[in-house]
Protein backbone atom coordinates (compact mmCIF):
# COMPACT_ATOMS: atom_id res chain seq x y z
CA UNK A 1 0.00 0.00 0.00
CA UNK A 2 1.53 3.46 -1.17
CA UNK A 3 0.35 6.63 1.15
CA UNK A 4 0.80 10.07 0.05
CA UNK A 5 1.35 12.49 3.16
CA UNK A 6 1.73 16.31 3.35
CA UNK A 7 0.90 19.07 5.81
CA UNK A 8 -1.26 21.23 3.95
CA UNK A 9 1.25 24.25 4.97
CA UNK A 10 4.00 25.89 3.35
CA UNK A 11 5.59 26.68 6.85
CA UNK A 12 9.47 24.97 6.87
CA UNK A 13 8.45 24.58 10.68
CA UNK A 14 5.26 23.54 9.92
CA UNK A 15 3.32 22.00 13.02
CA UNK A 16 1.02 20.07 11.02
CA UNK A 17 4.14 18.41 9.12
CA UNK A 18 5.46 17.03 12.52
CA UNK A 19 1.47 15.79 12.96
CA UNK A 20 1.30 14.35 9.99
CA UNK A 21 4.87 12.44 10.01
CA UNK A 22 4.12 11.00 13.49
CA UNK A 23 1.07 10.06 12.02
CA UNK A 24 2.63 8.42 9.34
CA UNK A 25 4.87 6.50 11.27
CA UNK A 26 2.20 4.62 12.86
CA UNK A 27 1.30 3.48 9.84
CA UNK A 28 3.18 -0.35 9.31
CA UNK A 29 3.54 -1.93 6.28
CA UNK A 30 2.89 0.84 3.83
CA UNK A 31 5.48 2.78 1.74
CA UNK A 32 4.81 6.43 3.03
CA UNK A 33 5.94 9.31 0.55
CA UNK A 34 5.74 12.43 2.80
CA UNK A 35 5.42 15.54 0.50
CA UNK A 36 6.11 19.16 0.84
CA UNK A 37 3.70 21.24 -0.66
CA UNK A 38 6.94 23.88 -0.94
CA UNK A 39 8.00 21.78 -4.27
CA UNK A 40 4.89 22.47 -5.97
CA UNK A 41 4.54 26.67 -5.51
CA UNK A 42 3.46 27.94 -8.69
CA UNK A 43 1.17 31.53 -9.20
CA UNK A 44 -1.69 32.40 -7.96
CA UNK A 45 -4.44 30.86 -9.71
CA UNK A 46 -6.56 32.79 -12.29
CA UNK A 47 -8.47 32.07 -15.32
CA UNK A 48 -6.65 34.83 -16.92
CA UNK A 49 -3.14 33.08 -16.25
CA UNK A 50 -4.89 29.44 -16.99
CA UNK A 51 -5.84 30.64 -20.38
CA UNK A 52 -2.50 31.97 -21.23
CA UNK A 53 -0.21 29.81 -19.68
CA UNK A 54 -2.08 26.33 -18.98
CA UNK A 55 -1.80 24.45 -15.92
CA UNK A 56 1.43 24.33 -14.49
CA UNK A 57 3.33 21.25 -14.30
CA UNK A 58 3.87 21.54 -10.73
CA UNK A 59 -0.44 21.24 -10.36
CA UNK A 60 0.13 17.83 -13.06
CA UNK A 61 3.04 16.86 -10.31
CA UNK A 62 0.71 16.82 -7.36
CA UNK A 63 -2.55 15.03 -9.40
CA UNK A 64 -0.53 12.86 -10.65
CA UNK A 65 0.87 11.89 -6.95
CA UNK A 66 -2.14 11.33 -5.63
CA UNK A 67 -3.08 9.15 -8.62
CA UNK A 68 0.07 7.47 -7.65
CA UNK A 69 -1.10 6.54 -4.45
CA UNK A 70 -3.63 4.13 -2.45
CA UNK A 71 -4.63 6.71 0.18
CA UNK A 72 -3.94 9.97 1.18
CA UNK A 73 -2.97 11.38 4.86
CA UNK A 74 -3.30 15.10 5.11
CA UNK A 75 -3.05 17.28 8.17
CA UNK A 76 -4.68 21.07 7.29
CA UNK A 77 -2.91 24.48 9.15
CA UNK A 78 -5.48 26.93 9.98
CA UNK A 79 -5.08 30.30 8.83
CA UNK A 80 -7.82 32.67 9.79
CA UNK A 81 -10.65 29.95 10.48
CA UNK A 82 -8.98 28.59 6.68
CA UNK A 83 -6.93 26.77 4.21
CA UNK A 84 -3.62 28.24 3.84
CA UNK A 85 -3.10 30.51 0.84
CA UNK A 86 -0.40 28.07 -0.54
CA UNK A 87 -2.44 25.15 -0.05
CA UNK A 88 -5.86 27.05 -1.74
CA UNK A 89 -3.64 27.71 -4.87
CA UNK A 90 -2.11 24.21 -5.26
CA UNK A 91 -5.53 22.83 -4.70
CA UNK A 92 -7.59 25.44 -7.36
CA UNK A 93 -4.43 24.78 -9.77
CA UNK A 94 -5.20 21.09 -9.27
CA UNK A 95 -9.05 21.31 -9.49
CA UNK A 96 -8.26 22.43 -13.23
CA UNK A 97 -6.79 19.19 -14.24
CA UNK A 98 -9.90 17.14 -12.80
CA UNK A 99 -12.48 18.44 -10.08
CA UNK A 100 -11.81 14.59 -8.78
CA UNK A 101 -8.62 15.82 -7.52
CA UNK A 102 -8.77 13.03 -4.50
CA UNK A 103 -9.22 10.68 -7.48
CA UNK A 104 -11.77 8.80 -5.17
CA UNK A 105 -8.83 7.44 -2.93
CA UNK A 106 -9.26 6.62 0.85
CA UNK A 107 -8.24 9.90 3.17
CA UNK A 108 -7.77 10.59 6.72
CA UNK A 109 -7.85 14.31 7.55
CA UNK A 110 -5.83 15.79 10.30
CA UNK A 111 -5.37 18.87 11.99
CA UNK A 112 -3.11 20.81 14.34
CA UNK A 113 -2.73 24.46 16.05
CA UNK A 114 -1.34 25.97 19.19
CA UNK A 115 -4.30 26.78 20.50
CA UNK A 116 -7.47 24.59 21.87
CA UNK A 117 -9.28 24.99 18.87
CA UNK A 118 -6.75 22.44 17.06
CA UNK A 119 -7.77 24.08 13.53
CA UNK A 120 -11.14 22.13 14.01
CA UNK A 121 -12.52 25.08 11.72
CA UNK A 122 -10.28 24.11 8.80
CA UNK A 123 -10.87 20.56 8.92
CA UNK A 124 -14.94 20.33 8.82
CA UNK A 125 -14.62 22.34 5.96
CA UNK A 126 -12.11 19.85 4.15
CA UNK A 127 -14.34 16.95 5.58
CA UNK A 128 -17.41 18.44 4.73
CA UNK A 129 -16.02 19.25 0.78
CA UNK A 130 -14.01 16.39 0.03
CA UNK A 131 -16.48 14.32 -1.14
CA UNK A 132 -17.38 17.03 -3.98
CA UNK A 133 -13.70 16.56 -5.38
CA UNK A 134 -14.35 12.53 -4.87
CA UNK A 135 -12.30 12.44 -1.22
CA UNK A 136 -12.90 8.94 0.70
CA UNK A 137 -12.84 10.63 4.07
CA UNK A 138 -12.53 7.22 6.64
CA UNK A 139 -11.26 9.42 9.55
CA UNK A 140 -10.29 12.81 10.89
CA UNK A 141 -8.65 13.86 13.87
CA UNK A 142 -7.65 17.02 15.47
CA UNK A 143 -4.94 18.27 17.52
CA UNK A 144 -5.65 20.93 19.82
CA UNK A 145 -3.02 23.01 21.96
CA UNK A 146 0.18 21.33 19.88
CA UNK A 147 2.67 22.84 21.81
CA UNK A 148 1.36 21.32 24.91
CA UNK A 149 0.20 17.93 23.66
CA UNK A 150 3.42 17.16 20.87
CA UNK A 151 6.94 16.66 22.23
CA UNK A 152 8.37 17.92 19.34
CA UNK A 153 11.93 16.70 20.36
CA UNK A 154 10.71 13.15 20.35
CA UNK A 155 8.21 13.40 17.85
CA UNK A 156 5.66 11.94 19.92
CA UNK A 157 2.14 12.74 20.87
CA UNK A 158 2.27 13.43 25.13
CA UNK A 159 -1.26 12.28 25.83
CA UNK A 160 -2.12 8.52 26.00
CA UNK A 161 -5.92 9.43 25.01
CA UNK A 162 -5.17 11.84 21.97
CA UNK A 163 -2.43 9.49 21.11
CA UNK A 164 -4.73 6.39 20.85
CA UNK A 165 -6.91 8.46 19.05
CA UNK A 166 -4.87 9.18 16.29
CA UNK A 167 -4.06 5.99 16.30
CA UNK A 168 -7.40 4.74 15.76
CA UNK A 169 -7.85 7.17 12.97
CA UNK A 170 -4.72 6.29 10.94
CA UNK A 171 -5.94 2.72 11.32
CA UNK A 172 -8.32 3.02 9.02
CA UNK A 173 -5.56 2.66 6.55
CA UNK A 174 -4.05 -0.07 6.83
CA UNK A 175 -4.68 -2.99 5.11
CA UNK A 176 -7.02 -5.28 6.29
CA UNK A 177 -5.71 -8.96 7.05
CA UNK A 178 -7.63 -11.97 5.62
Amino acid sequence: MKILAFAASNSKQSINKQLVSYAASQIEAADIDIIDINDFEMPIYSADREEASGIPKEAQRFYQKIGEADALLISFAEHNGSYTAAYKNLFDWTSRIDQKVFQSRPMVMLATSPGPGGANNVLTAAKGSAPYFAGDVKASFSLPSFYDNFDSENGTLRDEALDAALKDAVSVLLPVSA
